[in-house]
């Protein structure tokens, strides 16, 4: 191990001064009263970040480091189950050392509310998987949970400082943004799009290089190692997705670590490097992510999604015939459900000893199981009936669900539907909306669920489309009559 002169020599030679560098983050710390918030990703980045900020604030005196450290980590819950396992070792063992070594640290994750969540949309509400134009999950996944977060430490604290691991060398996008709201005279700047958040970033100046090299000879305050985290990388050919709190800051792709179902670039080179380097139980996850990339596949998109939109409208492409895809059909949804289940049960057979993978939480099936009833008339409970096929065990049921429709029922509801020639669907949306209702004082809610119900497309395809084939040849044949 090198001493500490040899390695402030090191990074010298790079144009960087550990001690100096040190002494600015103290510097910084102790200079107001607002705690900060430090982005981690457990990737090297953030790593180094933290290591920096924990070895200068160790050198403050017990008593005066009463200004908290909030160490925040944003879990998707479809991160890649090897970086899942390793923040969660992480956060644990940071937050076992700062109490040990009287740190004004906590780490902790935050998550997505489980109606925003990525099984949710895209299994339950249909979403179709996320693209370069149409990108739903990073809000929802990324910036509303970390930002909550923040907004409630600004509500405690009136400001906070928000500490990141991004380095101007990335790109030269994210250089200008960086330097775009420096605050003059500080190390600080203004968040784009936070209130009362600022900005820290003290390894701005860094190199890939600067950073691996502060990372391999420097030790963890913490006592993880970071050779572990090198042969990560070195595994996956991966950068890090670092902490999303805007929709300026780029989200993951291309090799890097991140949500393992990310169908925004053509190929996820991480985890194929992954399963390449001796990581071959995950390839079932892989296989899934490659099916869903292939319901882009613009001349497949009609195989696996509907004509109308989730809104029940169906819109079509200019003045043409063509209608614009919608939600995912629901019989696809069903397989998709099914094939993450069996993804599941396969990847924790084949897991290393002491791995456990969740891919889809409890609370996400039954969210889904809510919506297919309410949206779809699944009052059969499909969801159950896969869980169970799959699994072996049943889900398991809230005190609410006594109170719901049965299969018994959309039977009955059928035969009735059938006879007065009906859509059993459409009259299963009205008795849910009815249901929802059911022993509220103020039911002034229903007459709008009602009316957006029935104002939904409830013809078939085929009439549709005769019908937009019809309206195109009227325009037509009048547009003739009025050049004549």
């Amino acid at each position: 191990m090198m001493s500490g002169t040899d390695k402030n020599d090191s990074l010298k030679s790079s144009g960087l001064d550990l001690a100096t560098l040190q002494e600015h983050i103290r510097a910084v710390y102790m200079d107001d009263e607002r705690p900060w918030v430090i982005g981690y990703s457990g990737g090297k980045d953030s790593t180094c970040a933290l290591q920096l900020i924990w070895g200068a604030v160790r050198t403050v005196p017990i008593e005066k480091r009463y200004k908290p450290i909030f160490v925040l980590s944003s879990d998707t819950l479809v991160e890649t189950p090897i970086i899942v396992n390793y923040i969660n070792e992480t956060l644990a063992n940071i937050n076992a050392a700062a109490e040990a070594q009287q740190m004004p640290i906590s780490a902790q994750k935050v998550v997505p509310e489980i109606s925003d969540s990525f099984w949710v949309n895209l299994i339950g509400r249909g979403y179709a998987a996320p693209s370069k134009r149409f990108r739903w999950c990073t809000e929802r996944l990324k910036i509303n949970p970390a930002n909550a977060f923040i907004k409630n430490r600004v509500e405690e604290h009136g400001e906070v400082v928000m500490v990141l691991g991004v380095r101007s060398s990335e790109s030269a996008t994210r250089a200008q943004v960086m330097s775009l709201h420096k605050i003059e005279g500080t190390a600080l700047s203004r968040h784009s799009t936070l209130p009362g958040a600022l900005v820290f970033t003290p390894i701005e100046t860094f190199s890939v290089d600067d950073v691996w090299t502060f990372l391999l000879q420097n030790q963890s305050p913490w006592g993880s190692d970071n050779r572990d985290l090198l042969a990560m990388y070195r595994n996956a050919q991966a950068g890090e997705c670092p902490l999303v709190v805007d929709k300026q800051t780029a989200s993951c792709g291309n090799s890097r670590f991140g949500c393992w179902v990310c169908t925004v670039v053509q190929k996820d080179k991480a985890m194929e490097a992954l399963v390449e380097n001796g990581e071959e139980w995950l390839e079932p996850l892989l296989d899934l992510r490659d099916e869903l990339a292939e319901t882009q596949n613009p001349d497949r998109k009609r195989e696996f999604r509907g004509f109308k939109r989730r809104d029940g409208s169906v819109t079509f492409v200019g003045n043409s015939e063509t209608s614009i895809p919608g939600p995912y059909l629901f019989s696809y949804r069903k397989e998709i459900l099914r094939k993450l289940l069996e993804a599941q049960k396969q990847v924790n057979v084949n897991a290393p000893p002491g791995e456990k993978v969740v891919l889809i939480q409890d609370e996400e099936l039954r969210e889904i199981r809510r919506i297919w009833r309410s949206e779809e008339g699944d009052w059969g409970d499909a969801v159950s009936e896969i869980v169970k096929l799959v699994t072996g065990q049943g889900l398991p049921k809230e005190a609410a669900d006594d109170f719901e429709f049965q299969a018994d029922d959309a039977k009955i509801l059928a035969e009735i539907c059938d006879k007065h020639d009906l859509q059993p669907r459409l009259m299963a949306q009205l008795l849910e909306a009815e249901r929802s209702v059911y022993g509220l004082k103020r039911r002034t809610l229903i007459h709008r669920k009602i009316a957006s119900i029935l104002e939904q497309e409830w013809r078939d395809e085929t009439t549709v489309l005769n019908e937009r084939k019809k309206f195109l040849n009227k325009c037509k044949n009048t547009s003739s009559d009025a050049s004549i």
